[in-house]
């Protein structure tokens, strides 16, 4: 790989007639950097890949790739890479031909094509399969061929759109195995969409969550996890997903505490972002594993045990809200067992009732 280029997505807006698709989005990526646009179907993630790919016309602001304004330029003029959910494979061509046509159209010598052939293929140990069809592979093998041809391209940046997700489970660790070591190999930048929450904290560097229209949160996988910017990336992030109480926030005694029916929780040590409003109407949100089970804690009852293999999950339900616990795989619980579990403040996370926003 001879280059890498930096992205920069300044005020873009794409609307088809009148639905708005995309509100004045701003995104920086840096050179070499692994972005994965997460966010559920429909909020414009493949939209916006497709914009950058130069496949999508904006509405209105800019688009830069290493350092160029390519707004308007063609998709083979961006210094780009594709690679496609549905492989897009030419049928009738081999391996070989799939990956080396768009280098033949592009007018590249013979023994440059055959290079750039070969050693793509080592590297996604696919040489045994060049001279097969993409009717005799496996989905796998296919994605591979497709990454492949993206690879054969001297390209500043690679785009992924929803590269896994027509795959099985175990193959889709597998690949998604593949692209992180791909990445690492070649140090390209890399925009990967998708809306598998696993694959995106496992493969980014950085995570832009998205709905309507624009970037709820962008920052590193712990980040994303640990401090989510409101009760949306809270609950989009994270299997099984984040337990949310409401309640209301109170003062004891000077301390803030949270109230939800007859349970009462500390919240001293709480890093609040402004001082607490006696009142607000407010979410406690906390993850599964984050629940600890310990004396003095609030007791509930196990209604429900799922055993997961490497833990335990115990359903319960606390002031009428049901409760997901994470527990070691070798802890004996059954249902009707009473637990005491405590909330460990720098584990709780609290929502605006109203915004979503944290608090």
């Amino acid at each position: 790989m001879s280059h890498t280029s930096d992205v920069s997505l300044r005020g873009v807006e794409i609307g088809y007639g009148p639905v708005r698709v995309l509100d004045r989005f701003d995104l920086e990526i840096k050179a070499s950097e692994f972005v994965v646009l997460l966010g559920p179907s429909g909020c414009g993630k493949s939209t916006l890949l497709n914009a950058i790919a130069g496949l999508a016309d904006i509405d209105a602001g800019e688009i830069w790739i290493g350092g160029r304004n390519v707004t308007w330029a063609e998709p083979k003029d961006r210094g780009i890479a594709m690679v496609f959910q549905s492989y897009a494979l030419y049928p009738r061509m081999s391996v070989r031909g799939n990956m080396s046509f768009g280098l033949k159209v592009a007018g590249m010598p013979r023994a440059e094509i055959d290079k750039r052939v070969r050693e793509a293929a080592e590297m996604l140990r696919i040489t045994e399969y060049l001279d097969r069809k993409p009717s005799e592979l496996s989905g796998g093998q296919r994605q591979r061929v497709a990454i492949g041809r993206a690879l054969v391209r001297d390209a500043g940046v690679f785009l992924l759109d929803e590269p896994l997700s027509n795959l099985d489970a175990q193959l889709r660790t597998e690949l998604r195995i593949e692209i992180k070591l791909l990445h690492q190999r070649l140090g390209a930048t890399m925009i990967y969409v998708t809306h598998d929450q696993i694959e995106a904290m496992t493969l980014a560097d950085r995570i832009a969550v998205m709905k309507d229209r624009r970037i709820q949160q962008l920052g590193t996988p712990h980040d994303i996890y640990f401090h989510p910017a409101n009760r949306f990336v809270a609950s989009f992030v994270g299997a099984p997903k984040m337990n949310f109480l409401p309640g209301r926030l109170s003062l004891s005694g000077g301390v803030p505490v949270f109230r939800t029916g007859d349970v009462i929780i500390s919240l001293e040590g709480y890093a609040f972002a402004a001082s607490p409003l006696e009142g607000a109407q407010v979410e406690l949100g906390i993850r599964p594993e984050h629940i600890a089970p310990g004396p003095d804690g609030q007791n509930v009852v196990v209604d429900l045990v799922e055993p997961v293999g490497s833990d335990i999950y115990a359903w319960s339900t606390l002031a009428g809200v049901q409760l997901c616990i994470r527990l070691p795989a070798e802890t004996r619980v059954v249902r009707g067992d009473v637990l005491p579990v405590i909330f460990p403040v720098h584990r709780i996370n609290l929502f605006d009732a109203a915004s979503g926003d944290h608090l």
